[in-house]
């Protein structure tokens, strides 16, 4: 049984569920409580105004908003997954269908679209060093989400990967002209269909705009 004292009082009264010595517990200011016995207060089932108020703030906070500050401050970061384009549109095996899986998933949670493809972005200006590896022409897949493009960035394997910042999403998915030729393989021996040819234009960012605008 644990006890407890009041103010300066020496004198200890039994530990009752509502009151001491007559008195409403959530009447009392937490200053004057001492909890003796135990220094873990969370083994006392008192409903004191204070402490009630404290577990409703505390149950109010969903994990979801905790992490939406914390994105919105990096609204204007982007991740990336870049490689050659022979690679990522007409060899990769599973690229096409990790793509239209998420956006399946987006569309079915009303989620706005926040990953592209982006053929010869500008933005590889910034890495010198991945230009001298890269066979071009080149493809990004750029997305706000950090977590995800780490995911892509494992799946895919034969890619590089960093971030950078840009003012506007203009600025981010900005690309160079450019044109994509494939050579059709004589001979198709897998056991699924070819990649069809501009299967990826859904996800260029003036598709994406242009959707998002109907």
């Amino acid at each position: 049984m644990l006890s407890l004292a009041v103010g300066s009082s020496a004198s200890m009264a039994k530990l009752s569920p509502h009151c001491v010595n007559g008195r409403n517990l959530a009447q009392l200011p937490t200053s004057n409580l001492v909890f003796k016995g135990s220094q873990n207060p969370s083994y006392l089932s008192i409903a004191t105004g204070s402490i009630s108020s404290f577990k409703t703030a505390v149950a109010a906070i969903d994990s979801n908003e905790l992490g939406s500050s914390s994105d919105k401050q990096q609204a204007n970061k982007y991740y990336f997954v870049v490689a050659n384009a022979k690679f990522m549109l007409d060899e990769e095996e599973h690229f096409k269908e990790l793509l239209f899986e998420r956006l399946r998933m987006y569309e079915e949670r009303n989620k706005e679209q926040d990953f592209w493809l982006v053929i010869e972005p500008k933005f590889l200006d910034k890495f010198p060093n991945f230009t001298k590896r890269l066979n071009r022409p080149a493809v990004a897949l750029v997305s706000t989400n950090g977590p995800w493009i780490t995911y892509m960035k494992l799946r895919l394997d034969r890619v590089l990967s960093d971030s950078y910042e840009a003012d506007t999403i203009e600025e981010a998915l900005a690309s160079n002209p450019t044109t994509i030729e494939f050579e059709k393989p004589e001979k198709w021996v897998a056991p699924y269909a070819k990649y069809e040819y501009g299967w990826w234009e859904s996800f260029l960012p003036a598709a994406v705009a242009k959707e998002s605008k109907v």
